[in-house]
């Protein structure tokens, strides 16, 4: 096992971190930048160095400052949470060079699974099926017309509505909508200058684009001796501009059989790219029932405490113990999914505008009881900086069915007391009491087509 790690990462994350290292007997080194000073995952960590200023470009995303902080405190792994290094292969690379462990898959399926054009043809070639679209869009400094009426045939190809992706997208950077043909030229070029300015690429492709799909997800874990499991789906469809703000497992529209069909090509497909670690294969699903892989996301997610809820299993320890060499001790045959889970996710934002709202919580009590669980960087005199995510808390409730857990979250959000600034709470009560979500009826447009937001 490790003999320390490093948390590339801040906030409730990485108080999830150092939870599952307490338990593993691993002793844990927090970086912060000026602002998190008082964080408490400073507190908790057995170390904390300062690397850097406020604003995360220059600190927690500063890779030559994330290694010298490792050195300096003789770590051998690093875990870097979820977010940007999470998922870059560079930083895989480096720590590789620099003989740290990354807690994570190798550099080359980071790299992989990041380029989505290629993630999405690897899989098709391992048997999982896509939404028809094209292959990469790369920019010409010139833009002949020639080039803008190929890319204009391969989307009359695809047919209309389409959407266009950033190849190394994420979060909804880089994407946009087209409805119809004249469209097309103007999403292309804003789309391109999005990607570039958020990951430094311009390069975007095409695909067509399902009127309100479910958002469906599987959570899998590979080990380095070739084992691979999955533990289920978790639906994720209930979204604000491409940025998920509720959490289920399992997904109200999936059966059994439909499970253990896909899980098992998932498996398989994982299987044949050589994956190790945790990792999240996402699908959307049309209204006739059909599943299209859509990305990769090589990390922890989110919202994988839902899937702990229902399942069990400890994803972050699993990740930890993967990476040191250990063999996955669970069967496939033995995952099971007990009862449901919820998960809202509460951000230090307005509920009608969803804008930024930071400031001091002057009063702040996490709901407990039966089935509740709350991952939280908050507490009372805490101030929600401008410079990063603004999600301050996750709150998952537990249940043996989706009736209790649906009953619980909402008692839950009522005893939620976060005061001083404006939070996505009332947002969440709206959701969760809605007849269609309480129904399960719903799709990737529910804010938009359902509450008007």
């Amino acid at each position: 096992m490790f003999k320390k790690i490093l948390i590339a990462n801040r906030g409730e994350i990485a108080l999830r971190i150092i939870c599952a290292c307490k338990e593993l007997g691993i002793p844990t080194v927090a970086v912060y930048s000026e602002a998190d000073r008082d964080c408490l995952h400073v507190r908790f960590a057995d170390e904390a160095l300062c690397v850097g200023p406020a604003r995360s470009s220059d600190s927690y995303l500063n890779i030559p400052s994330i290694i010298a902080a490792a050195e300096v405190t003789n770590v051998d792994a690093i875990h870097p949470g979820y977010g940007y290094l999470a998922e870059s292969s560079y930083f895989a690379e480096v720590c590789e060079t620099c003989g740290i462990k990354f807690i994570g898959p190798g550099p080359s399926a980071i790299k992989l699974m990041g380029d989505k054009a290629e993630a999405r043809k690897t899989m098709h070639e391992a048997g999982l099926p896509i939404i028809p679209g094209t292959g990469v869009l790369e920019e010409d400094i010139d833009e002949p017309e020639e080039d803008l009426a190929e890319i204009r045939r391969q989307a009359d190809r695809i047919g209309f509505p389409l959407i266009i992706k950033a190849v190394a997208g994420g979060g909804g950077r880089g994407m946009r909508i087209v409805q119809e043909a004249e469209q097309l030229a103007s999403s292309l070029s804003t789309a391109r200058q999005e990607a570039k300015g958020a990951f430094g690429d311009s390069s975007v492709y095409m695909e067509r684009y399902l009127e309100n799909p479910r958002h469906i997800e599987f959570q899998i874990l590979a080990d380095q001796y070739g084992k691979v499991i999955h533990l289920g789906e978790r639906e994720c469809s209930i979204q604000r501009r491409h940025q998920k703000l509720v959490e289920e497992s399992p997904s109200p529209v999936m059966d059994e059989q439909t499970r253990r069909s896909l899980g098992k090509q998932i498996v398989q497909a994982v299987s044949a790219i050589g994956y190790e670690n945790a990792g999240t294969m996402e699908f959307l699903r049309d209204d006739k029932g059909d599943f299209y892989f859509i990305e990769m996301n090589t990390r922890v997610q989110v919202e994988h405490p839902v899937t702990e809820m229902v399942t069990g299993v400890d994803i972050v320890k699993e990740q930890i113990q993967i990476a040191a060499g250990k063999k996955m001790e669970a069967r496939q045959k033995n995952v099971a999914l007990l009862g449901h889970a919820i998960e809202c996710r509460v951000n230090a934002e307005s509920s009608t505008t969803f804008a930024p709202c930071p400031g001091r919580i002057t009063a702040y009590h996490a709901p407990g009881g039966p089935g509740v669980r709350v991952d939280s960087l908050a507490y009372a005199d805490y101030v929600v900086t401008p410079y990063y995510d603004s999600m301050i808390a996750k709150l998952i409730a537990h249940g043996a069915n989706r009736q209790e857990a649906l009953h619980r979250i909402n008692r839950a959000l009522d005893m939620f007391v976060l005061e001083g600034i404006e939070t996505s709470i009332d947002l969440h009560k709206r959701i969760i009491n809605h007849p269609e979500f309480q129904a399960g009826r719903f799709g990737t447009s529910f804010l938009d087509g359902v509450l008007k937001l």
